[in-house]
């Protein structure tokens, strides 16, 4: 330094030689000195080592002054860590000061970004800093803690930490006696471990929960925001929510609402949100005058970010009847209805409506709102321009539709607003509107009419080709509820519903297939609406619908199927669909089947007789048996029964014969008579009865003939009287009887006129078409028989004498009157079996069998009576037997006051005594029917 001075001082001449005489003079002192002080070190330690070397030689102890260090200590060491890999390296030291340096800058680097707790994960300073936190320094302890509370917040971390297992010593941090700082940032560390579910579970095993619900009280309010964000992170679980309520930490929270702190206070909101959806919640709550600090939140504008909170609690609590009561005993649910009204926040408007949607689930709660008219609210909220709160409003008046007394005032206030919400941009609006129109009319014959006559069937037809479930199952369940009524089912069909329902009934959601099967039940009580359901497709899904798993939608598709096969046309498109084997299927499984699928199954077989007969070996009176029927025989559950033409086209076997009626002719040949011998030639493939027959049916056109849908009878043109005219009848006819007899004969005689100049006229079209319809084999005899029963049995006008004439007719054209022992020498099965070889085939027409038994002339008697309007009924036996039931009236059992007896059984015997009647279960009849 010297030099340098002096090299200065030479440079500045403006210093005087005076000076520099004396800093030359200083120079050499210092000089002097050093080289002094140099000498006399080196003379010291040669002294020292010299002495040392002749005690040792000497032996003699010397008394030690200053005992040197041990050779194994390290000299203290100050140094300067500029990397975090370092820093982490010296966690492991076992020097406490060491420890809590390096904890103090690692806390200070993890503060500085996400990017630094990655790289501390990387460097493996959590599993070291793990064992700190159970460390005997205070300190080291603190720091540790520390750096966990920062480090917790990712997820990375979270993840390690789970693994290592430290929650225990987490928890072991918020102990009582650990400073403010440890709870601070233990606390937090749970807070941030809480959100994930395995975490919350090892808080709870580890009983964090107790320390936590304490540290609510504490002084510090970083521990109070920390303690209540864990609980509420714990409380989504519902056994901590159990946990709680057995610790008594309502009151602790309620307290947290006084905090000064917002975020505290909507920790707090948050928390009894959650746990109050439990009634004993709700108990506590209450009795610890919770819900005043809830109205007095609400009350208060400078808490207006804490009102959406603080009505979710409200909404919870109005659960409870108790709660309820007290609300509004003292005054608060008319504020609270007041406040959603007149507030011009949304979610506050949202919410209270949710409140009230969530209270109105109870019966009493219902009540109670409905005197409060609480519905005017929900209008007004209707006419929000939030799509939340309308949302919310709507869904509320959803749930007040089970008051009956709610419904009726949404009639003239709320109807047309929701349907105006029915054609909102939003298909979440339209979906909650639509839920509400859907209760509103649902047993309510003046809603339903008001939906239709605010023309509300428009915009309710457009939901359903709607991507929302939810709004297709509603507006199908609005739809149906108007259809109930018969003056505006009329009124649909002009609005397309019937095509509308195609997509709903192809959709895969079980709730909207439900429902849309229950709208076609509703609607398709007419005629146009089935004709439009068949023309456009509807059929074919809901057959599909049978088949399905769900009991909902199978009953409610039965239900539709039952309704749609009052249209005969209707039902044998169904039927070809396969919905009568579907149905078969179901009722054979005692699980699926229903009363619906059991009605719809009897429906359609009543359209198709010769199936029903088959299986159930029984055709009632008002089974009326028309042209195309066939008796194929006994068929068990579960046996398809193959159609006429198909077994027309069968070679002849060795089976029983099939038993035709058809009087219908698809030529136009005059009409045979009983001379004609059509059964001495066959048919065979062209199904025909004779040569002539078949050379005419090829050239028929589809204009003048009858065409014959596959496995069913053709519609027979006759109407048919009434079960309830048919199955009963006096022994002597009345004046009336008789002349409505006379009439129907005109009627039959002038018919079978018609048909007999038709068929005289000359045939002019269809010569040379490539189309071939197939008809059934026409019966001359039968249309014969038809004839002359309606000429001569029918102007009759005792219904018994027309039985016994009928009868004997039916025995004359079978062959006679048979006696018991000689019935085994007819051979009528030589006969049926020369008609199957001269026919070519199994199928053999009912007025060619000239030799019959049993179930031949039952069947004949069966056909005949059903062409002339006798009630009769056809009931198969077994070994060939059927028989014939009819029902009379008994004159002479008539009562003293005149009342009729209800009519009587009677089995018709057509084979030994033609034109007997025997009473049902005499022995005569159980000889007649069994063998």
């Amino acid at each position: 330094m010297l030099p340098t001075l002096w090299y200065c001082l030479g440079s500045t001449p403006l210093l005087s030689s005076c000076v520099k005489a004396i800093l030359t003079s200083v120079l050499f002192i210092m000089q002097l000195l050093k080289a002094t002080v140099l000498k006399w070190e080196k003379n010291q330690f040669l002294s020292e080592n010299q002495m040392m070397y002749s005690n040792l030689i000497m032996g003699k102890k010397v008394k030690k002054e200053a005992e040197p260090p041990p050779k194994d200590v390290f000299d203290p060491l100050t140094i300067e860590s500029k990397k975090a890999a370092t820093v982490v390296l010296m966690l492991n030291s076992p020097e406490e000061e060491i420890l809590a340096k390096a904890c103090e800058a690692i806390y200070r680097f993890a503060l500085k970004g996400e990017e630094n707790k990655a790289t501390l994960l990387e460097l493996g300073a959590v599993e070291p800093l793990t064992k700190l936190l159970t460390h005997e320094d205070k300190i080291v302890r603190r720091n540790a803690t520390m750096i966990f509370g920062i480090l917790a917040s990712n997820n990375d971390v979270k993840k390690l930490l789970r693994e290592l297992d430290v929650m225990n010593s987490v928890i072991a941090q918020l102990a009582p006696e650990e400073e403010v700082v440890i709870h601070e940032f233990a606390s937090l560390c749970l807070a941030n471990m809480s959100a994930e579910y395995t975490s919350k579970v090892q808080i709870l095993e580890h009983g964090g929960l107790e320390p936590l619900v304490r540290l609510l009280a504490s002084p510090d309010p970083d521990v109070k925001k920390n303690s209540v964000e864990c609980i509420y992170n714990l409380t989504q679980d519902f056994q901590c929510r159990a946990a709680l309520q057995e610790l008594n930490a309502i009151p602790p929270i309620l307290d947290l609402l006084k905090s000064e702190y917002p975020v505290i206070q909507l920790l707090a909101l948050k928390t009894l949100g959650i746990i109050t959806n439990d009634k004993e919640a709700r108990t506590t709550l209450r009795d610890n005058q919770g819900v005043d600090h809830l109205i007095k939140i609400l009350e208060t504008k400078e808490l207006n970010d804490l009102h959406i909170e603080a009505l979710s609690v409200i909404a919870n609590c109005l659960e409870d009847m108790d709660t309820l009561v007290l609300i509004q005993q003292t005054g608060g649910l008319k504020k609270l209805l007041s406040f959603a009204e007149n507030s011009t926040i949304p979610d506050i408007q949202k919410n209270a409506a949710k409140a009230i949607t969530k209270a109105a689930y109870d019966p009493e709660n219902r009540k109670l709102f409905h005197e409060q008219e609480v519905e005017k609210c929900l209008v007004a909220l209707l006419g929000s321009e939030n799509d939340g709160t309308k949302i919310a409003a709507s869904q509320a008046i959803s749930a007040m539709c089970e008051n009956t007394g709610s419904k009726e005032f949404f009639n003239n206030q709320g109807i047309p607003q929701l349907i105006l919400l029915l054609k909102s941009d939003s298909e979440e609006v339209r979906e909650a509107a639509s839920l509400a129109l859907a209760n509103l009319t649902t047993c309510h014959p003046a809603n339903a009419k008001a939906v239709a006559e605010a023309d509300g069937v428009d915009p309710l037809v457009n939901i359903l080709s709607s991507r929302r479930d939810g709004a297709v199952a509603n507006a199908a369940t609005v739809l149906a509820n108007v259809a109930m009524q018969e003056p505006l089912r009329a009124g649909l069909q002009s609005h397309g519903v019937s095509s509308a329902l195609l997509g709903p009934l192809r959709s895969a959601n079980t709730v909207v297939q439900s429902k849309a099967a229950l709208t076609v039940a509703a609607t398709a009580c007419d005629v146009e609406a089935r004709t439009e359901l068949r023309n456009s497709g509807g059929l074919e899904p809901l057959v599909e619908l049978l088949r399905s798993k769900h009991d909902e939608v199978r009953r409610h598709a039965s239900w539709a199927v039952m309704v749609c096969a009052n249209d005969e046309l209707t039902a044998v498109e169904l039927c070809k669909l396969g919905a009568l084997d579907i149905l078969e299927e179901v009722n054979l499984s005692v699980s699926r089947k229903n009363k619906f699928s059991e009605a719809a199954y009897n429906k359609l077989l009543n359209n198709n007789l010769s199936l029903k007969y088959s299986l159930t070996g029984y055709l009632s009176s008002s089974d009326i048996i028309s042209d195309g029927f066939y008796d194929y025989g006994r068929i068990n559950p579960g046996t398809k029964l193959l159609p006429l033409k198909d077994l027309c086209l069968q070679e002849p076997s060795d089976q029983r014969a099939v038993l035709l009626v058809n009087s219908k002719s698809s030529d136009v040949s005059p009409p045979p008579s009983t001379e004609d011998k059509s059964s001495d030639v066959g048919y065979g493939r062209s199904i025909s009865s004779s040569s002539s027959f078949r050379r005419a049916s090829k050239e028929k056109t589809k204009k003048n003939s009858y065409h014959f849908s596959t496995g069913f009878g053709s519609p027979t043109e006759e109407k048919s009287e009434p079960p309830s005219g048919r199955n009963t009848a006096l022994s002597k006819g009345t004046t009336k009887e008789r002349g409505s007899r006379k009439g129907r004969g005109k009627k039959e005689e002038e018919k079978v006129k018609e048909e007999e100049e038709v068929s005289t006229l000359p045939k002019l079209m269809g010569e040379g078409s490539p189309e071939k319809e197939w008809y059934p084999p026409f019966d001359p005899d039968f249309r014969v028989y038809v004839y002359e029963v309606t000429k001569s049995i029918f102007p009759i006008t005792n219904i018994k004498e027309q039985i016994e004439v009928l009868a004997r007719y039916v025995a004359e054209k079978m062959g006679g009157k048979m006696s018991k022992e000689k019935l085994h020498n007819f051979s009528w099965e030589l006969h049926i079996s020369e008609l199957k070889f001269q026919l070519k085939s199994n199928v053999v027409p009912i007025g060619q069998i000239k030799k019959g038994i049993f179930y031949h002339r039952a069947l004949l008697f069966k056909a005949l009576a059903d062409k002339i309007g006798i009630g009769c009924s056809l009931v198969r036996g077994e070994y060939g037997r059927a028989w014939n039931e009819v029902q009379l009236m008994n004159e002479s059992r008539k009562g003293l006051i005149g009342a009729l007896p209800p009519p009587e059984v009677y089995i018709v015997d057509l084979m030994f005594h033609p034109g007997g009647l025997m009473k049902l279960r005499s022995r005569e009849a159980d000889l007649y029917r069994y063998l």
